[in-house]
């Protein structure tokens, strides 16, 4: 299934499309990998919805991939003596470490990591900001606030911390299990979730021993300021927008999407643009003219992916939400200012053998108008590469690894096939003609590129390009 677009689709799957019926029709939509949060998902459901992609991933005989969400910290307020209570602007109220119900002055907060860490003049946005505070005092046992913003709150109400840093680490014991559960069914991506600082990685990259690539979903404060490092040590980066618009100011998050976009392409690593991209399509069969703005502004910088939450998850309109998606990057990528947009935005090649051979495929096979530049990848970096340069030129990822090219199914650009390992040169030459033809990139009497690692099975050592001329029988005619 050849898709007409080089931007990927993330689908979460929930409620409205977790039957194997609907996930292929998800996929024959346009979803390219699919998304099990772990926030409302249990194990047995996350195993039988990783069964029902792999059948669904036999039955269309395409790589799919599968990302495992992890929930990552929640911090909530303890109940109410009432349920809820009203405040208002200027008054104190106190979150403190007495478990009794709260009143309309205090609350319990069950962290004591918040109640060490929040200093004086620290915010703490509660319900995703519809109520702020500011910290005037705290002694570790107390945090003593001044409402800033808002009037109400009621039990177990989310807290969000924009201005503080926590010592503990993005897994909670919840994550772990998790983690160790989505590792065993062979899920391709595990997100990160509350990433504060390139810390927050290492556990979980330990626990992973590469057994799945890690996404570090950015959304606070503290991992923009970082956001080089935390990229440099991740395979991909989100650009989770809900939570960046409840701790930073609304209108700062378009730019902020822009720079973690563009560092992120500059570091050649996978990036998903995500939160509210079609929004009303849960209740409707059409998205907002904003909305799709939205979308087309991911697609002209260049993100990888662009994910549907509870569109796809819980809406009344999965399957026309990824369609909708689905036309409304392939319109964008027909646009005469995309290549113009794409190109003004390519980051120079690092200075190794890697990205100069990626560089040099993509110009040559754009001077010469070959139909096709096929990349040899069985760790994934050929790929990632080559898909950095953002060629105009179709990529063709061939790996004899089934799990690269189920990872690589969420990287710009990529049409992933599953072949059996070249024997030599020759044998690689042929392989890609054959399949270039087969999966309708090229014809006979057509010149793809062909770049990969020598001596072959070499992780990370892209550098042999060759031009080849596809015969009258579908081989290599050079």
């Amino acid at each position: 299934m050849r898709r007409n677009r080089r931007v990927k689709i993330l689908a979460t799957l929930g409620p409205a499309s977790s039957s194997e019926e609907m996930i292929r029709k998800l996929h024959e939509a346009g979803a390219d990998v699919f998304r099990i949060n772990m926030s409302h998902a249990d194990h047995d459901t996350m195993r039988e919805l990783v069964k029902r992609i792999r059948r669904v991933e036999e039955a269309v005989g395409r790589p799919i991939g599968i990302l495992a969400d992890l929930q990552g910290p929640k911090l909530r307020v303890g109940p109410f003596e009432d349920g809820k209570v009203t405040l208002a602007v200027g008054q104190e109220f106190t979150l403190d470490d007495d478990p009794t119900p709260g009143n309309p002055t205090r609350v319990y907060l069950p962290h004591p990591e918040i109640l060490v860490a929040v200093q004086e003049g620290h915010r703490l946005l509660i319900d995703d900001g519809r109520l702020q505070l500011v910290c005037i005092s705290t002694d570790q046992h107390h945090i003593k606030c001044r409402v800033v913003a808002g009037d109400k709150i009621s039990d177990r109400k989310g807290v969000s911390l924009p201005d503080t840093t926590l010592a503990t680490g993005a897994l909670t014991d919840k994550d772990r299990r998790d983690l160790d559960a989505v590792l065993a069914e062979n899920v391709d991506w595990v997100a990160l979730s509350f990433i504060q600082r390139p810390d927050d990685l290492a556990e979980a990259r330990k626990i992973a021993r590469g057994r799945a690539f890690i996404l570090s979903k950015i959304e606070k404060p503290q991992a923009v300021e970082r956001l080089d490092e935390i990229i440099e040590l991740s395979d991909a980066i989100m650009v989770a927008r809900g939570d960046l618009g409840v701790e930073l100011p609304l209108e700062t998050v378009p730019g902020i999407q822009k720079r973690i976009t563009r560092a992120a392409r500059k570091a050649g690593k996978p990036v998903v643009v995500a939160t509210q991209m079609l929004e009303s399509m849960i209740s409707a069969p059409v998205p907002t003219r904003a909305e799709v703005s939205d979308v087309s502004t991911a697609v002209y910088e260049g993100a990888d992916a662009v994910m549907l939450s509870a569109e796809s998850a819980a809406g009344d309109y999965p399957v026309e939400a990824v369609a909708t998606m689905d036309r409304i990057a392939v319109q964008v990528e027909k646009d005469p200012l995309y290549p113009g947009i794409i190109f003004a935005q390519r980051p120079a090649p690092e200075p190794t053998g890697a990205d100069a051979v990626s560089l040099a495929a993509r110009q040559m096979a754009e001077t010469l108008g070959v139909a096709v530049i096929v990349t040899y990848t069985a760790t994934g970096t050929t790929g990632l590469r080559t898909a950095r340069e953002r060629p105009q030129i179709p990529i063709l990822a061939l790996s004899p690894v089934v799990e690269t090219a189920r990872r690589l199914s969420l990287v710009w650009g990529l049409h992933c096939v599953v072949t059996e390992d070249a024997q030599d040169l020759d044998d690689m030459v042929d392989r890609a003609c054959r399949i270039s033809v087969e999966q309708g990139y090229a014809r006979s009497g057509e010149r793809l590129i062909v770049t990969a690692g020598v001596p072959l099975r070499t992780p990370g050592a892209t550098n042999m390009l060759r031009i080849a001329y596809i015969g009258s029988d579908g081989l290599s005619a050079v």
